[in-house]
């Protein structure tokens, strides 16, 4: 059966519901903005005893903790599953995505197993993104050079 591309169109608009975009939008804002509040929350909280800086990595350490802790039995998985892109706030999202995947390997071993699969879904990013500080770094200090 050959479809040309009206045909196409039309089959996948009665194959597939139509999207509640801004339903969707409106509840990632809503559950990326609760992750931000309760790391607000425990930041203020360790304002109490300790400087900002301390606070700081402290507030980083604790969602980066909870986060895993919430991966473990599934949790975060079932809140993405429903929050999307709400879920992917830096610092949660990204120990989730490295917490993940040693869990799904943990079967095959420590280094074969988890060793090897950890940063499956986080080491493109590390890669990248260490790749665009160097292009930007370099551009900077080109752009000092010239200016």
């Amino acid at each position: 059966m050959k479809l040309n591309p009206k045909q196409y169109d039309e089959m996948i608009g009665r194959a597939s519901p139509p999207s509640p975009v801004v339903r969707d939008c409106v509840w990632a804002f809503c559950v990326g903005g609760a992750i931000c509040t309760i790391g607000e929350g425990l930041r203020q909280l360790f304002l109490i005893w300790y400087d900002k800086t301390l606070a700081g990595t402290l507030t980083s350490i604790a969602l980066i903790f909870l986060s895993a802790l919430f991966t473990l039995p599934g949790w975060y998985q079932k809140l993405a599953a429903k929050a999307g892109a709400g879920t992917l706030v830096p610092i949660t999202g990204f120990a989730n995505s490295v917490v993940s995947p040693a869990i799904e390997f943990k079967a095959e071993g420590w280094v074969t197993g988890v060793g090897a699969k950890i940063f499956t879904i986080a080491g493109p990013v590390i890669a990248y993104g260490t790749l665009a500080s160097f292009v930007w770094g370099v551009v900077y200090w080109l752009l000092g050079k010239v200016g």
